[in-house]
């Protein structure tokens, strides 16, 4: 009998993952040329005899991320004339547009653990454009990196970003997608804040999935339990925004495959469960140039710049106009509860946690702001696109000296949130007039399929038709 493997694919020891995702992400933030990082990779890809597939995947416009698997050789001889039918993405191309073209962006290029995504595979990210290479409008992820492109092509500005991510792990595979005939998501664990037995459930998890997220070059800085049950974060380090975001989808796509190997769910829902502390994705941002981060001012208010105090007016200005863009779903504005530590006040503060925008304790390296009240399962190209330029070139709060300053509130439902964002002239030109109609009428659908009325329990209608619960079947059953 023979002893020759029939299969020879790709498996790489995760220290030498974690070398090779770094070197990649180094060339991202070097800003190597395009055709130069393309060169090598299709070196690489040609020469590596033990790679099978290259999955390319994008983001559609609620946020949702979409994988597709390219067979090695076909991508090599096609990358150029990459389609996909635009028309299966909600919010994306009508059935009479149907084609639409995906572009490799080879320097979002990601070796991975073949223990947890299969061996022979590597990731890359791509970019949707129309039918005739065009960017697509409802692409948010190009959006962005126009955006820092145009910066740093402006005068060597680069936007940075972090995103601390909370999520619960819950028993069972498809948690979510069985809410409907359970009614109920079961805890992995009750221990609470930083507490956790070194080899229960939830522990094996979080240092699974940090392990998986160090080898793939996030450059891991600390990861605990959360305040709720079964509640997880796992925090790594900023960096430049367009690799932040990619980073978030990658986050929520390895939390969810560890936990699937692991017979349970992880879970990004703001708020899966009444009467505890919701998920956030606290998203911090600063500025730098030549080094220098433009939002520290030793002498400054809370030693934050002119520039950082700016930002953030911009930002509380448009607050209820782009809450809907930072809260995407119907389950969202559960999270903006105030008794649950929830950022729901229109305001700024160092210290309050209830305030939309927190100014943390910094120094000339880390002097950030910290915009509390986004949900994690929004779009994160959005969201970050959003911010950006909404603090760099929103509209400015009119403020009469004459009356007494009042607290302003975030939208409590996804129907105000709603309307604020329809009136928004803001949020028109932010997301151009296409793209801000069709994410309009999708979230007026999510909300149309709910009650109106929030309550105190968590309703089977929010899970099942949320965004990123992947039940399409059920959607078509509504």
């Amino acid at each position: 009998m023979s002893t020759v493997a029939l299969r020879d694919f790709l498996e790489i020891p995760y220290d030498q993952l974690e070398e090779m995702n770094l070197e990649a992400k180094g060339m991202r933030l070097d800003r190597v040329e395009a055709h130069a990082v393309r060169e090598q990779r299709v070196k690489y890809l040609t020469d590596e005899k033990r790679i099978k597939a290259v999955t390319v995947c994008f983001t559609d416009l609620e946020g949702r991320f979409h994988m597709l698997d390219y067979d090695k050789k076909f991508l090599l001889k096609a990358a150029d004339n990459l389609t996909f039918d635009g028309s299966s993405i909600r919010g994306f191309s009508q059935q009479h547009e149907s084609d639409l073209r995906l572009a490799v962006d080879w320097g979002a290029f990601y070796w991975l653990p073949a223990d947890v995504f299969g061996p022979g595979k590597v990731l890359a990210f791509g970019e949707v454009l129309n039918r005739d290479g065009t960017p697509y409008p409802a692409d948010l992820r190009a959006t962005l990196k126009r955006a820092a492109d145009q910066l740093w092509n402006k005068d060597r500005t680069i936007c940075n970003a972090a995103n601390e991510i909370e999520g619960f792990l819950f028993r069972g595979r498809d948690a979510e997608r069985g809410y409907r005939d359970t009614g109920a998501f079961e805890f992995i664990s009750t221990g609470g804040y930083f507490h956790s037995l070194p080899n229960d459930p939830l522990r094996r998890f979080i240092d699974g999935a940090a392990e998986v997220q160090r080898a793939m070059g996030f450059a891991n800085e600390k990861d605990h339990p959360e305040v709720a049950p079964s509640q997880f974060e796992m925090n790594y380090a900023y960096t430049e925004v367009c690799v932040a975001a990619d980073q978030i989808q990658l986050y929520k796509l390895l939390c969810r495959q560890v936990a699937h190997n692991l017979d349970m769910t992880a879970s990004f829902l703001p708020k899966p469960v009444a009467g505890i502390n919701g998920n956030g994705m606290h998203t911090n941002l600063s500025f730098s140039r030549g080094g220098k981060n433009l939002f520290y001012d030793q002498k400054g208010e809370d030693g934050l710049s002119g520039m950082g105090h700016a930002f953030i007016k911009r930002v509380l200005a448009s607050g209820a106009e782009i809450c809907l863009m930072l809260n995407a779903s119907v389950n969202a504005y559960r999270r903006l509860d105030p008794h649950f530590e929830a950022p729901n006040q229109i305001k700024s503060s160092a210290i309050d946690r209830g305030s939309m925008v927190r100014i943390p304790l910094g120094n000339e390296r880390s002097a950030r702001i910290e915009v509390r009240s986004v949900g994690p399962d929004a779009n994160p190209y959005m969201v970050l696109y959003g911010l950006l330029r909404t603090g760099l070139d929103g509209p400015e709060l009119a403020e009469d000296e004459s009356k007494r300053p009042r607290t302003r509130f975030l939208p409590d439902n996804i129907y105000d949130a709603l309307r604020h964002f329809k009136a928004s002239a803001w949020a028109k030109e932010v997301l151009g007039e296409e793209s801000w109609a069709r994410y309009a009428d999708l979230k007026q659908a999510a909300a149309d399929r709910c009650p109106k009325a929030l309550g105190s329990i968590v309703k089977v209608a929010e899970i099942q038709f949320h965004h990123e619960v992947t039940n399409q079947f059920l959607w078509n059953q509504f």
